[in-house]
């Protein structure tokens, strides 16, 4: 008996072992499926304040919840079953569905580049556009909509990182990366959306220091916003352009005689963005062509 009890330990203790690995294993596919769409993200969360422009104080956190549970819904309810049952079925359709979300990744970006150039919008005019009644369920649906296209390119390239694991890990990996960026994206998204409210508070209080820091944050989110939408547009160019190259299975660092290191990485970088800009001013260019001439 008491051999045999022995054994058992031994056998919950060997089975301990191999499922604390096997959390390991999916933390660590999910760390680098996370890590790899960080460019994504950065964009994700740079468009999402603009949804909340122009209404009070009191519906902005709300109006974020009802997006992260869409954004969230799309992920786990829709997203990730499609792909994993791609990844089973069709393995071969995960890189070209890769390249298209690359390819619209690097339009979106060329198209606000573009616009920012050749446009001068009235701010003023758009928010109180944004306040008429009923435009809330408007913003709301058209935000998850627009996270939707960024939530697939997100988990297709979080799972392109775990495509050689298992489909228990592969599914693992995706629920922690949709759980995980979602939580994160739209904590700093409220975060930020509030942080006006903060300095406006931290305004009025007693304390010299308090109220300089007050006034110092209010004065900033402006910058902080603009700033924001700037990371967000090159970072879509980046992943975009970083996509169609690699999967291609070219290296541009090597290309002017980089292999590794943060050298390597800023090559990597800056070259995979320009070729986004170009491949995505051509798409722009092709789609208002297509456009002109259904119009004509």
């Amino acid at each position: 008996m008491p051999g045999g009890l022995a054994a058992l330990l031994d056998d919950i203790a060997t089975i301990a072992k191999i499922a604390a690995a096997s959390l390991d294993d999916v933390g660590a596919a999910a760390g680098k499926a996370a890590v790899k769409s960080a460019g994504v993200v950065v964009d994700d969360t740079a468009v999402t304040p603009r949804y909340v422009t122009g209404f009070t104080a009191d519906r902005e956190l709300p109006i974020i919840w009802r997006i992260a549970r869409g954004s969230l819904f799309n992920k786990l309810a829709v997203i990730t079953p499609v792909i994993l049952a791609l990844s089973v079925l069709l393995p071969w359709a995960i890189t070209p569905i890769l390249m298209a979300g690359g390819a619209f990744l690097c339009f979106e970006g060329a198209e606000k580049v573009i616009h920012a150039l050749t446009h001068k919008e009235d701010l003023a005019a758009e928010a109180e556009e944004l306040v008429e009644p009923g435009h809330e369920e408007t913003m709301v649906k058209g935000a998850i909509r627009t996270d939707f296209i960024l939530s697939g390119e997100i988990m297709v390239i979080a799972l392109n990182e775990v495509a050689a694991e298992g489909l228990p890990l592969r599914a693992a990996a995706l629920v922690i990366v949709a759980i995980a960026i979602t939580a994160m994206v739209y904590g700093v998204v409220g975060l930020i959306v509030k942080m006006d409210d903060i300095g406006l508070n931290l305004a009025k209080r007693r304390y010299g220091a308090t109220r300089a820091l007050g006034r110092a944050l209010v004065q900033a989110m402006p910058k902080v916003l603009t700033a924001l939408a700037t990371i967000g547009t090159a970072a879509m160019l980046w992943v975009g352009g970083q996509i169609i190259v690699h999967s291609a299975g070219a290296h541009p660092a090597e290309w002017v005689g980089l292999h590794e290191g943060a050298a390597a990485w800023l090559a990597d970088v800056a070259i995979c963005g320009l070729i986004g800009l170009a491949l995505g001013s051509v798409i722009v260019g092709a789609v208002h062509l297509v456009k002109g001439a259904k119009a004509g």
